[in-house]
């Protein structure tokens, strides 16, 4: 009961000064007086705690600017990278001219330890015809449209990677589809949490449309 007046006694004083902002000013003796307990003990006045929590809103302010600025320098360095991928991959003539391509530029310019692109008809896929031992785990992933990023060991790292897999990593995976091909890039990292699952996928999305792309131009130039 006591409890419930206390509360509605606060809700009336709160109520009261927040309708009545130039009381302060009226009673200056009051805002004088005024001592607020501190978390670490030590009372301060009502001043110093309002300048207190300024502060600490401007600290935040501050974080979250810093962490909008380094965003903004790893995407600006991000579509840097793409963009001399895509001139490189331009001049591809061939699947294995792309796939050096995209292992050299992914090694040097993004920190991939491994770097594969499997590729299979489409017509293959259809009649559930994965030739390549191993790479029918994944023939449900070349199906989506979203890359995924993830910790792999085991089968999954060796089917991938060959002898470049160690016994656990991650990777991004990126489905791979034109008009008569489907397939993955997969991109790998010893280490586990270089590519979590909680790796935002645009950039992958847009690396998946260019591979897709170059190697559907490639077909047209040199039909098989």
């Amino acid at each position: 009961m006591n409890d419930s007046i206390d509360q509605d006694h606060e809700r009336e004083i709160a109520e009261y000064l927040l309708s009545h902002p130039d009381f302060f000013v009226r009673n200056e003796e009051v805002l004088n007086d005024l001592e607020v307990p501190h978390r670490t003990g030590d009372a301060v006045s009502l001043i110093e705690h309002k300048v207190r929590m300024l502060q600490d809103k401007a600290n935040q302010y501050q974080k979250q600017l810093q962490e909008l600025i380094a965003v903004a320098r790893e995407n600006e360095q991000l579509n840097q990278r793409l963009h001399r991928l895509t001139l490189n991959l331009i001049e591809s003539t061939s699947v294995e001219e792309v796939l050096a391509t995209l292992q050299d530029e992914l090694r040097d310019r993004f920190n991939a330890d491994a770097v594969e692109l499997k590729l299979f008809s489409t017509e293959d896929l259809k009649e559930a015809q994965v030739s390549e031992a191993g790479m029918a785990i994944f023939r449900k992933f070349m199906h989506t449209d979203k890359p995924t990023c993830g910790p792999l060991k085991g089968e999954k790292l060796k089917v991938l990677f060959g002898d470049q897999a160690g016994e656990e990593g991650s990777a991004a995976l990126i489905p791979i589809r034109t008009s008569d091909l489907s397939g993955v890039l997969a991109i790998g990292s010893r280490d586990r949490e270089r590519f979590h699952s909680g790796k935002g996928v645009d950039f992958l999305v847009r690396l998946g449309e260019l591979v897709s792309l170059t190697l559907q131009a490639v077909s047209a130039r040199h039909p098989r």
